[in-house]
């Protein structure tokens, strides 16, 4: 009879590790903003599980405390069973027998029952996990505690709130993964993309670098500004006045227009200060998220870029955070990044002021861009010297060739597969 109650209690406990195990696979695996949609629709289920995976650290602490608490009673209950039935050989074969149970009913099927049914399973166990979490809590806490003052010897730490879980990383895994199995094209995987790269970019890195601005010399008479002006593909272009770098304006090609007209088309009547909006400065070191909102406050389109000494670095615009995100590629095959040409023999000529994301978006290249905005400063950054024209070199899988170079800039690139 004791043999059979042992047994029973066997059982009970390799299907209460099948329970750990399954809820959690199924409550790490589940989509929050999913659950929080059907919060929203009124499963009151679904709040519950978005509520219990806001914190996976305590959650998956707690469940593994019940799980292997579970296996290691179950285990010495099997060990003490098999001892009275077959003497010290009884060790082997519990051994054997439970890593077979625990494998097959505790660990493989569950989690399997749970990936297959993520949504229901989770919304199933979530009453029992949430009395069990709360019970388990100051234990998973003590052994929080414990984990990361052993880590903090060996040089690991992380911050009281920190969670180890990155929320952008496994999103952006997610659309890497969703990508190579077709369910995004390239150009949606690039936007999604775009959009988390908002927050990890400042405007330094996409602005467009004073040397490569449209700008027109308040000085100059009235009716070659209005003539630049209207040639101009933009429709607003910053005033500058005695210096280039002394920026005193915004003119928007509308105003020109409407100031036009109040004098019957008179170029030279046009008092270009006049109609100049103030120019907004913005430090080089502001990220994009927060540029992007400014410039949706503020209403505008366009701010002068300047680094911490206050001298001009360049211009940014609305138009280039948008394009970040949405991309300027007509499809996936066609590349329309200008300053870039493909050639019969599968190369690559490329200006040297073509941005690295741009050129990396056009041809799903991966060149690093930590160290430098553009192709050419990439070249100069990896060859440590200003390259020769027709000089080449081979890094990150390309062969880079020198085309063109005029004093110490590097006008044109020819860029092979390795």
């Amino acid at each position: 009879m004791e043999i059979w109650i042992i047994a029973g209690a066997i059982a009970v406990l390799i299907v209460m590790s099948g329970f750990f195990s399954g809820s959690e696979t199924a409550l790490t695996a589940v989509s929050r903003g999913r659950m929080r949609q059907m919060e929203a629709n009124g499963n009151a289920r679904a709040g519950a599980v978005g509520q219990l995976t806001e914190n996976k650290e305590r959650l998956i602490g707690a469940l593994l405390i019940g799980n292997n608490l579970i296996n290691v009673l179950s285990s010495a209950l099997a060990t003490t069973l098999f001892l009275s039935l077959f003497g010290d050989t009884g060790v082997v074969y519990a051994t054997l027998i439970m890593t077979v149970l625990l494998v097959i009913f505790a660990e493989v099927m569950p989690k399997y029952l749970a990936i297959s049914k993520t949504d229901r399973f989770a919304m199933f166990v979530v009453p029992a996990i949430q009395i069990f979490v709360a019970i388990v809590s100051p234990l998973a806490r003590a052994v929080d505690f414990i984990v990361r003052r052993i880590l903090s010897v060996f040089g690991v730490t992380f911050g009281a709130n920190e969670s180890i879980l990155s929320a952008h990383e496994e999103l952006r895994g997610a659309v890497t993964v969703l990508h190579e199995e077709g369910s995004f094209i390239k150009e949606e995987r690039d936007r999604l993309g775009g959009v988390l790269d908002l927050s990890e970019l400042d405007v330094g890195d996409i602005m467009i670098h004073r040397t490569a601005m449209r700008m027109v010399n308040a000085d100059d008479p009235a009716e070659i500004v209005v003539r630049e002006i209207l040639e101009s593909p933009y429709t607003r272009m910053p005033v500058w006045r005695g210096e280039t770098d002394n920026i005193v304006g915004i003119v928007h090609a509308k105003d020109l227009l409407r100031a036009l007209h109040a004098v019957d088309n008179d170029p030279t009547r046009v008092d270009i200060m006049k109609i100049a909006n103030k120019p907004w400065f913005v430090p080089d070191t502001t990220m994009l998220q927060d540029q992007l909102n400014a410039f949706l406050r503020r209403r505008a389109h366009v701010a002068i870029v300047v680094d911490e000494y206050g001298e001009l670095e360049g211009l940014v615009t609305l138009e280039d955070i948008i394009e970040e995100i949405i991309g300027d590629i007509a499809d996936e095959h066609d590349i329309e990044v200008a300053g870039v040409q493909t050639e019969a023999d599968g190369s690559v000529v490329v200006d040297g002021s073509v941005p690295i994301r741009d050129l990396n978006r056009a041809l799903d290249w991966d060149l690093p861009d930590d160290d430098a905005n553009t192709i050419a400063g990439l070249v100069i950054h990896e060859a440590k010297t200003i390259p020769a024209e027709k000089q080449a070199f081979t890094f990150h899988g390309k062969r880079f060739i020198v085309l063109k170079r005029e004093k110490n800039r590097i006008r044109k690139l020819r860029v092979r597969p390795a």
